[in-house]
């Protein structure tokens, strides 16, 4: 197995275990998922039990795009926190778990989740 399917798998397992304790923990609140690239950010409103979006917001939007100057940094994970909050209240959810995907909760997770806390989403 080369060094970088390795890192794959060791990353994808990392995701499975934190999603497990995630999905245990929810008591049908639904998740607030977050994936990042080198890019863009993305967050999605998750109900697990029917398994179905319920909202979706990325820093790739074209509303967003023309305010930021790139959609990778702190100011655009702020800009879609705001926004994923303001669409979940829109379809009538405002309790939620944060599932940060597996990867530290510091930078852009972080200003994420915290502007969308700010926003009224509690988790």
């Amino acid at each position: 197995m080369s060094m970088k399917t390795r890192l794959n798998a060791l990353n994808e397992r990392r995701k499975q275990r934190n999603r497990t304790k995630i999905r245990a923990a929810a008591h049908g609140r639904p998740r607030l998922s977050v994936h990042r690239s080198s890019r863009y950010i993305y967050a999605q409103l998750i109900d697990d039990t029917k398994g179905v979006t319920l909202a979706a917001a990325s820093s790739l939007e074209a509303g967003l795009r023309s305010t930021l100057k790139t959609g990778a940094d702190t100011k655009a994970a702020t800009e879609v926190g705001k926004l994923i909050a303001e669409r979940a209240k829109a379809a009538g959810v405002t309790d939620v778990i944060f599932d940060r995907g597996g990867y530290l909760y510091h930078g852009r997770i972080k200003a994420l989740a915290e502007a969308a806390r700010e926003a009224g989403l509690n988790f």
